[in-house]
């Protein structure tokens, strides 16, 4: 059996017990999104287009088999800011402060969040395996949607970043939005001088190169 199969069926997923991980209001978090581009985006909004070629996206393909806008929704953050940017550029290893306008956005939820943590003994007992943090992106999408089917009560998925240390990092659902507060506690452009110390010092981190 491949250690990474495809996911069974919702109903018999439902049946094993999750695992959760809770982040209580005023956790920090933060995210990288981009301001430019063809789809351009707003640091509190979730993107309802998809899916794409991100790891987890839990939206469900028109009848071509092509991304959608629809009401599923999802964002991608971290527990800290160099996470977030090993994650976001690690198909280049570049950190490009300039295109398509990426900025750092930090934020202090406003409510209680409840996540299926992937990081612990949960996805060997679904059937999956630790590969769902690093292996096949669009399996890992598959399980995304039975997750989001299987286990109405999560808000989105605590998995380990397998470009940084296993650090945490987040999927959000749309079923999160109400924790997204009205005003972030930390908003900068990449290219902002005043982030180019702290980029420049990630990137020797990370063996990524800043440009």
């Amino acid at each position: 059996m491949p250690k990474f199969p495809n996911p069974p069926p919702p109903g018999a997923l439902a049946e094993i017990e999750p695992e959760i991980q809770r982040l209580t209001a005023g956790t920090r978090v933060w995210r990288i999104y981009t301001r430019g581009g063809q789809y351009p985006g707003r640091w509190n909004r979730m993107r309802s287009f998809g899916p794409t070629t991100a790891r987890f996206d839990h939206q469900i393909p028109d009848a071509a088999g092509n991304p959608a806008e629809q009401g599923r929704a999802i964002q991608y953050l971290a527990l800290d800011g160099i996470t977030q940017l090993a994650e976001v550029f690690q198909d280049t290893r570049v950190i490009d402060r300039a295109a398509r306008s990426p900025w750092l956005v930090a934020y202090e939820l406003s409510e209680d969040l409840t996540l299926l943590d992937l990081t612990g003994t949960y996805p060997t007992r679904a059937g999956a395996s630790m590969l769902i943090n690093c292996g096949s992106r669009p399996r890992a999408r598959a399980w995304s949607r039975a997750f989001y089917e299987a286990y109405p009560r999560i808000q989105g998925l605590y998995y380990a970043s397998c470009m940084h240390e296993n650090r945490p990092s987040l999927a959000l659902y749309e079923r999160a939005a109400g924790a997204i507060p009205a005003r972030p506690s930390f908003h900068r452009a990449l290219s902002d001088q005043a982030l180019r110390l702290t980029l420049r010092n990630a990137a020797v981190r990370l063996n990524y190169f800043l440009v």
